[in-house]
């Protein structure tokens, strides 16, 4: 089979009918230019939404929650049971919200090979007071290095850096409060725990998470700060907070951990399920709207060609009369088909790069999220990897056909004219 032949046969027949040829050419490069955009565009808000939510929640969380006694008095009281029982004021049992032996477990999950690192945490409920405001917020008793290497706090700092929790009696305050408050960094906030101590500490920054029902009740002080708040001792952790390499493995790990420590855990699924039930909702919207939209090029493809071997059925008979098989007229069309696909699919690439960019540099400021700057765009290999992929799936399929079909013709009829 002369390869060469046959191809230039193919780009003649494409010559002869150029502007179907561009419109169908145009009509793939469309269908992979709005994919990738799409596809960019909605991961890269994914992303921005992780950052806000998963990114600053632990894969696993280990904790002692609030829970009623497991033995309530009526349930000893079996060989009463077809008498009166009176039972009064059953509290649930105080656990304390220490974990105990935090540090020894600390050490564990930090030799733990699926563990990248564990950040201790205090959270305690206060009362921020400014004047004659009062207002109840959280205090968060971070390890500060630790917070950052895993949670990455500086990228919703809007003024200084969580660094600066490392000075004595420092505070970083959110942005919700700062305005509710009228404080600003350098100014001395007032805070009053849950024993009624009252202390002062300075204001080292303001950090905006994006999420007003935080950001209206959270700060940030040092472990040792919270400890000192609390009076406690240093042994004093009431959350760990665990990040792995293979965030897959985190509910597995959760009962693990629960099984093996004797505390409360719960994995970043089970947190935040809701919003990934978004996530996912919103890329298959993606996928399925740059699918459609691919599908459309090629039953255009399908179309052109096969207008264009009715209209050419007298060229295939002389072919087919002058020695060329079924096979070599089906190869002839099926290179025509791939050529309008493997072009169009690279223009597709190349505009859906370039849409993607513009994108990217379109302004996009909101009071929420002060560290983004512009629409977020997600430029994974993979995207323009698919994208080819399915254009080149999708135009063999429409140009098989057609192909077929022309290499069924019989030259004998069409010569004949019937």
């Amino acid at each position: 089979m002369n390869y060469k032949l046959l191809f230039s046969i193919a780009v003649h027949l494409m010559r002869s009918r150029l502007k179907q040829t561009i419109i169908a050419g145009a009509g793939v490069t469309f269908g992979i230019a709005m994919f990738i955009t799409l596809v960019s565009f909605m991961y890269g808000m994914n992303d921005l939404l992780d950052g806000l939510i998963i990114n600053r929640t632990p894969h696993v969380r280990l904790y002692n929650e609030i829970k009623p006694s497991e033995n309530q008095p009526i349930n000893l009281s079996k060989e009463h049971k077809n008498e009166v029982n009176f039972i009064h004021s059953i509290k649930p049992k105080d656990r304390g919200k220490s974990i105990y032996n935090a540090k020894s477990i600390i050490q564990s999950l930090k030799l733990d090979q699926r563990v990248i690192d564990v950040a201790p945490k205090i959270t305690t409920p206060v009362f921020f007071n400014s004047g004659t405001i009062e207002i109840s917020g959280v205090v968060n008793g971070i390890e500060v290095l630790t917070e950052q290497k895993l949670f990455t706090l500086n990228d919703y700092m809007v003024d200084g850096k969580i660094e600066d929790l490392q000075q004595n009696n420092s505070i970083i305050i959110g942005k919700g409060l700062s305005t509710k408050m009228l404080l600003n960094k350098g100014d001395i906030i007032k805070i009053t725990t849950p024993k009624g101590s009252l202390a002062s500490m300075k204001i080292v920054g303001i950090i905006q998470i994006g999420i007003a029902e935080i950001d209206d009740i959270t700060s940030y002080t040092s472990l040792s700060m919270a400890q000192k708040l609390l009076g406690a001792p240093k042994s004093y952790i009431t959350d760990l907070q665990v990040k792995v390499h293979d965030i897959t493995l985190a509910p597995a790990l959760a009962k693990e951990y629960r099984n093996r420590y004797h505390v409360d855990t719960i994995d970043y699924q089970t947190t935040n399920s809701q919003f990934e039930t978004g996530t996912t909702i919103r890329s298959i919207i993606s996928y399925a709207v740059g699918i459609v939209l691919l599908i459309v090029a090629g039953f255009g493809i399908y179309n052109i060609l096969n207008m264009m071997i009715f209209e050419k059925m007298d060229s295939i008979a002389i072919l087919k009369a002058t020695g060329f098989s079924g096979s070599d007229v089906k190869w002839i069309f099926m290179s025509l088909s791939m050529v309008i696909g493997i072009c169009g699919g690279v223009l597709g690439l190349l505009f859906g790069f370039v849409f993607s960019s513009i994108i990217d540099m379109i302004p996009f400021n909101t009071a929420a999220l002060p560290t983004v700057k512009t629409f977020p765009i997600n430029y994974n290999p993979m995207f323009y990897g698919i994208g080819i992929t399915f254009a080149l799936i999708t135009t063999f399929i429409a140009g098989l056909f057609p192909a077929l079909k022309a290499s069924k013709v019989d030259p004998v009829e069409i010569i004949r004219g019937k």
